[in-house]
């Protein structure tokens, strides 16, 4: 079989898969059953040495470019999925040529749309989606992506403390232009999603999926609401007395808080004050997923990062530590904090969120503790409780096995509440929510 693997990954477990047979004739053994999005084409999950893999099936011509272009991506530092190979010259035993495959690793943690709901999709919820790919939208124009076919479907999200990261999955029609892209393909790509997410919600609808309070065209606007926020914020000049140049930090800090650092700064003096622009810079993660990365080593997502960091913060407040060097507090709390939680993680339940989510929890499961019971509750003895009663109940998040992969069938559980400290819930509302 004279069958082509193009990588830039070397794993010779790629050839040990049954490339010879249909991509929906593989046997059962070696399909790894995980929920997916709508796609246009077949795609199945594959489990090869130590991580898993999404296989699609497509032309040669369109399998390349995707490949070529998710790596493009990758070097922009744009969240997206990795690609791992084009698999070519695919030969049936009888002879028959086969379909080329798109092979592109699967993110950890995360899940298709349709599969972030336990009974029905909530409205907070849904406008939390609809958020994060806004945001992904804007770090794909500032890089000079235009989509093309922008789609709640071609997105995977993953929790990042009570919000939601989006990730590229499909780039089968995106193009790059070295010299950015123009308002009427950004208000392209932005009408395109409109759409797609209307007919989305609207199928969930159709279903019974979806909140009755919730208006699919309604939530489908709100990206458009979002991202010319967000490109405002973004892209905007302004003039302002030189006395004030403060708020040159403040808009700083406002990208940082976005995911966004800053690839150039121009200042120039006009009649009517400072003229500040700003060539915002697509970042894989924000201001404080790097300072925690810096100070501990940790990676996490902007939102956990925030959260982790304040905990931090409070650590280094305590116990006459204000004076000492940030990064010696920072390698003590880690040490004493949150390395002892992640260690007391029962080993068959760290398969249900990373590490970071857990803490991120943890933090919120104590609060309400502390609220409930009128104390200040301790970090063990809400660990305690929150392993019995929340985290054992979840399902994994890092490799699902069931339900079968074409259908989910298990509800899955949305992170609550979306506000950073929630007051009006109780926690047996709180505790529905998770």
């Amino acid at each position: 079989m004279a069958l082509s693997i193009t990588s830039a990954i070397p794993d010779p477990d790629l050839l040990d898969l049954p490339w010879n047979l249909p991509l929906d004739l593989w046997p059962e053994s070696t399909i790894v059953a995980l929920p997916k999005g709508i796609s246009r084409h077949l795609v199945r999950f594959v489990n090869l040495a130590g991580y898993v893999v999404a296989i699609k099936e497509t032309t040669a011509e369109l399998a390349r470019q995707e490949y070529d272009m998710l790596r493009s991506l990758q070097r922009l530092e744009i969240p997206c999925v990795e690609p791992v190979a084009v698999v070519t010259d695919r030969v049936a035993e009888d002879g028959e040529a086969l379909a080329p495959a798109l092979v592109t690793r699967h993110l950890r943690f995360s899940l298709p749309y349709r599969a972030l709901y336990s009974q029905a999709l909530r409205p907070d919820t849904a406008t939390r989606l609809v958020d994060a790919l806004a945001v992904l939208l804007a770090r794909l124009h500032i890089g000079g992506f235009f989509w093309g076919d922008v789609s709640l479907s071609n997105t995977l999200f993953r929790r990042d403390a009570g919000a939601f990261a989006a990730y590229l999955v499909d780039a089968e029609t995106g193009k790059l232009y070295d010299q950015g892209l123009s308002t009427g393909q950004r208000e392209n790509d932005l009408e395109i999603g409109r759409v797609n997410i209307a007919g989305e919600l609207l199928d969930l609808q159709a279903g019974g999926r979806l909140d009755e309070d919730v208006d699919p065209v309604a939530v489908a606007d709100g990206i458009v609401a979002a991202y010319r926020q967000l490109w405002t914020t973004l892209t905007e000049t302004e003039t302002f007395p030189e006395a004030e140049r403060w708020r040159i930090a403040k808009r700083v800090e406002r990208l940082n808080d976005l995911g966004f650092d800053i690839e150039e700064l121009s200042i120039s003096r006009t009649e009517d004050g400072a003229k500040v622009v700003i060539q915002p810079k697509v970042v894989d993660a924000g201001h404080h997923s790097r300072r925690l990365l810096r100070l501990t080593g940790l990676d996490a997502g902007e939102n956990q990062a925030r959260r982790l960091l304040n905990d931090l913060d409070a650590y280094r407040a305590t116990g006459g530590r204000e004076a000492l060097d940030e990064e010696q507090v920072a390698h003590e709390w880690l040490a004493k904090v949150f390395e002892p939680v992640v260690r007391a993680i029962p080993r068959e339940l760290r398969g249900k969120l990373e590490p970071a989510e857990v803490f991120h929890q943890l933090l919120e499961h104590r609060w309400y503790l502390s609220q409930k019971e009128g104390r200040s509750v301790p970090l063990a003895e809400a660990l305690t409780a929150y392993i019995e009663d929340v985290l054992r109940h979840r399902r994994d998040e890092i490799t699902m096995v069931n339900p079968p992969t074409a259908t989910l069938t298990v509800p899955v559980g949305v992170i609550g509440p979306s506000s950073p400290l929630p007051g009006a819930d109780d926690e047996e509302d709180w505790r529905a929510k998770v």
